[in-house]
């Protein structure tokens, strides 16, 4: 196998789990999305009562304990979505490495 074959089925996977991580980012961006739309609706509402879905039944919550659980899922959520973000630089730095050295071989 030459060189350029051993650089080309590393860059491969590499690609591949960079679109995965891009996948992943963009769900939990819109889950962020959404918790933070129902955290506003519950900021506007002055009961104390509200309901949240659970499975296929709406259930009786306190608005105080769902905002603190929303607020912790959006948070837990951030902190993924940082990671994610993390190993999508460490990644794209390994394709963009690849990618110089065929350049070189191609070109040298």
């Amino acid at each position: 196998m030459s060189t350029q074959e051993e650089l080309l089925s590393q860059a491969q996977p590499l690609q591949q789990q960079l679109q995965s991580l891009l996948f992943q980012k963009e769900t939990l961006s819109m889950q962020s999305i959404e918790i933070k739309k129902a955290v506003e609706e519950l900021d506007k509402t002055k009961e104390t009562t509200v309901y949240k879905i659970t499975g296929p039944i709406l259930v009786k919550a306190i608005k105080k304990d769902i905002k603190k659980d929303l607020d912790e899922k959006e948070e837990a959520i951030s902190l993924r979505i940082k990671k994610i973000e993390k190993t999508e630089m460490q990644l794209k730095d390994k394709l963009n490495s690849i990618r110089e050295k065929l350049t070189q071989k191609i070109g040298g």
